[in-house]
């Protein structure tokens, strides 16, 4: 008889993706034969929000966030978005406030200058963060090309609970983060060969402040590198962190498991 794989949460997947759409009950199907215990379904808008809420009504295994992207900030319509998102996320069984933070990657999404979008960006983030502690929240951040300044409002936000999702960032990013009290996340990147950095950070980070992710339908691990991802890959992720860490995968699943549980304590 064989000894079940052990049970393991993707901390961040998107859901509500077009992309999963026409056969979203398959693989949520995937994701219970994988063992996954949660599936944390992020947001990236208003009306992602509202669709995460309904596919947590329909399966019990996904738990909502709601929240606003920074590259989706000018998108905002509502003059009362902020009344409209902290009532969403009083709702029962949000998670978290997801996914917010900063991107300066991207070019601005309204044809502003580089100065306004960043602000734009900022401002945004601010007032979810501020959401987030009164709805006492725990908040999933984006930070691409922009960890020192995201790291500079987290620190004017000292009562906010965040994790860095997707981290690929270097090791001093990853000690300022650390010292904040905040957690890492770690996706497929780090079955990546070139993915030395990251990888290193992976195994040298407390184990009790790490989790996984697939950050699907984007980044899918090897061996499934350049496929749409899915929350069943989680699995690859989690092994491959145990190598990195000389530990064996139930280790890994287990504590990983525990520090997702423990973060998203709420839903």
């Amino acid at each position: 008889m064989s000894t079940p794989s052990p049970s393991l949460v993707d901390t961040h997947a998107h859901l509500a993706s077009s992309r999963l759409k026409d056969d979203l009950d398959e693989v949520i199907g995937r994701s219970r034969e994988a063992n996954l215990s949660r599936i944390v379904s992020i947001s990236c808008d208003l009306e992602d929000s509202v669709t995460n809420l309904q596919l947590a009504e329909r399966f019990d295994m996904v738990s909502p966030t709601v929240g606003i992207h920074p590259l989706y900030v000018h998108e905002i319509e509502s003059a009362d978005w902020e009344t409209e998102l902290r009532e969403l996320g009083q709702r029962p069984g949000v998670s978290a406030i997801a996914e917010i933070g900063l991107d300066y990657f991207h070019p601005p999404g309204d044809g502003s200058s580089e100065a306004d979008w960043r602000a734009l960006q900022k401002d945004v983030f601010e007032k979810q963060l501020q959401i987030a502690i009164d709805l006492e929240l725990p908040v999933v951040i984006h930070q691409r090309e922009s960890a020192e300044d995201v790291t500079a409002v987290l620190r004017n936000f000292p009562k906010a609970r965040a994790v860095l999702h997707c981290f690929t960032g270097t090791m001093k990013q990853a000690e300022q983060a650390l010292e904040l009290g905040h957690l890492l996340s770690f996706t497929g990147i780090i079955t990546f060969k070139n993915a030395v950095e990251v990888q290193e950070v992976a195994a040298q980070s407390p184990l009790d402040r790490i989790m996984v992710e697939t950050d699907c339908p984007y980044l899918a691990p090897v061996p499934f590198r350049g496929k749409r991802c899915e929350p069943a890959y989680v699995a690859h992720t989690a092994a491959q962190l145990a190598r990195l860490r000389g530990m064996d995968d139930a280790e890994i699943a287990d504590a990983t498991t525990k520090n997702a549980d423990r973060f998203f304590a709420g839903a």
